[in-house]
């Protein structure tokens, strides 16, 4: 979806080149990003970590709870399609583009596409490498044929690479050009070798038995305590460059104190199953797609805090008011 929004924002001239993403590339790079969060939160299978928090759920319940991907996708189907309606207007407040209406729009792409012409041979050969890196990244080699033909990602990322190298549609100075790949390949990297380190170090594993302890001890019931935790368990997430990284490090013990304390079972452990997406919404580090958009340029530093900072505060209040709901509606307490 980025060059795609990239393309939309080269198309009205706003670049970081030219100095003026306000235009409209910086909200079109937001309302691109913001979407992840909440559609990773949607969908057992839209993030990687997600079949993780559903195998620490139902470790936490005693295997009482486990959600299917249909329960997972009724559950979040509310609050999700009220967040996601409810994101390009909180980022439009925040930062309203110079450019209101897109009236010709569609006339504009339909005449983009008619001067296109037809598919020329290095457009197909790409075409061929996103399908062939999907079919990789899915696992259908090793579907097919056995384990012994699983890929890593990266390794699948090089094949699709070399394909292009090979082909000619790509150069090498093409692939030295992306300065800002390169950016973030150098300090995602360092972000999440440090956040592996204080992991392995014991530090996170101590500040989670912390937390768990001043909780338990503050007296506050089950209320003050999910909410303690939910928020702890978000907000920590400034620590971290890594949210499958994160939630092995503290999900299971969450979930084990606010049940421990008489949370009712299945809203409370689908609110930390909501917050380990939404979560993903407060650093340009926060998870892999945060970089490469962010890396773009179209939104400062302090912009992209700021807006991932309210957009965690609006993800949560829906979650929390319209979930609470629609999961008393649907019987789950």
């Amino acid at each position: 979806m980025h060059p795609i929004m990239q393309s939309i924002a080269h198309s009205f001239g706003s670049t970081p080149e030219n100095g003026n993403t306000g235009k409209i590339g910086k909200y079109l790079a937001l309302v691109n990003y913001h979407s992840n969060p909440i559609t990773s939160a949607m969908f057992v299978t839209a993030t990687a970590p997600n079949p993780l928090t559903v195998k620490l759920i139902a470790e936490a319940t005693g295997a009482a709870i486990t959600l299917s991907w249909t329960t997972w996708a009724l559950a979040m189907l509310l609050p999700g399609l009220a967040a996601i309606a409810l994101m390009p207007l909180v980022l439009y407040l925040l930062y309203p583009p110079e450019i209101k209406k897109t009236d010709d729009a569609a006339k504009f792409a339909r005449q983009q596409l008619a001067d296109l012409g037809r598919m020329q041979r290095d457009e197909k050969i790409t075409l061929g490498v996103f399908v062939m890196l999907l079919l990789l990244w899915a696992g259908v080699p090793a579907w097919l044929l056995g384990e012994a033909f699983a890929l890593h990602s990266a390794t699948a990322a090089l094949i699709g690479l070399a394909v292009l190298l090979l082909t000619g549609v790509l150069t090498w100075k093409d692939v030295l050009n992306e300065k800002s790949a390169w950016d973030t390949l150098v300090w995602f990297g360092a972000l999440v070798m440090m956040a592996s380190q204080l992991n392995q170090l014991g530090v996170v594993a101590w500040f989670s038995s912390t937390i768990e302890g001043l909780i338990t001890q503050a007296g506050v019931g089950w209320l003050g305590a999910s909410a303690l935790l939910i928020l702890v368990f978000l907000y920590s997430h400034y620590f971290f460059a890594s949210t499958t990284a994160h939630i092995t490090a503290m999900m299971g013990a969450f979930l084990a104190v606010g049940l421990g304390m008489g949370a009712p079972a299945m809203p409370f452990v689908l609110s930390m199953a909501a917050a380990s997406s939404i979560m993903m919404t407060l650093t340009h580090y926060a998870t892999g797609t945060s970089p490469v958009i962010f890396g773009s340029g179209y939104v400062p530093l302090g912009e992209w805090w700021r807006a991932g900072f309210v957009m965690s505060v609006v993800n949560l209040l829906v979650w929390v008011v319209v979930g609470s709901l629609w999961w008393k509606l649907l019987g789950y307490w």
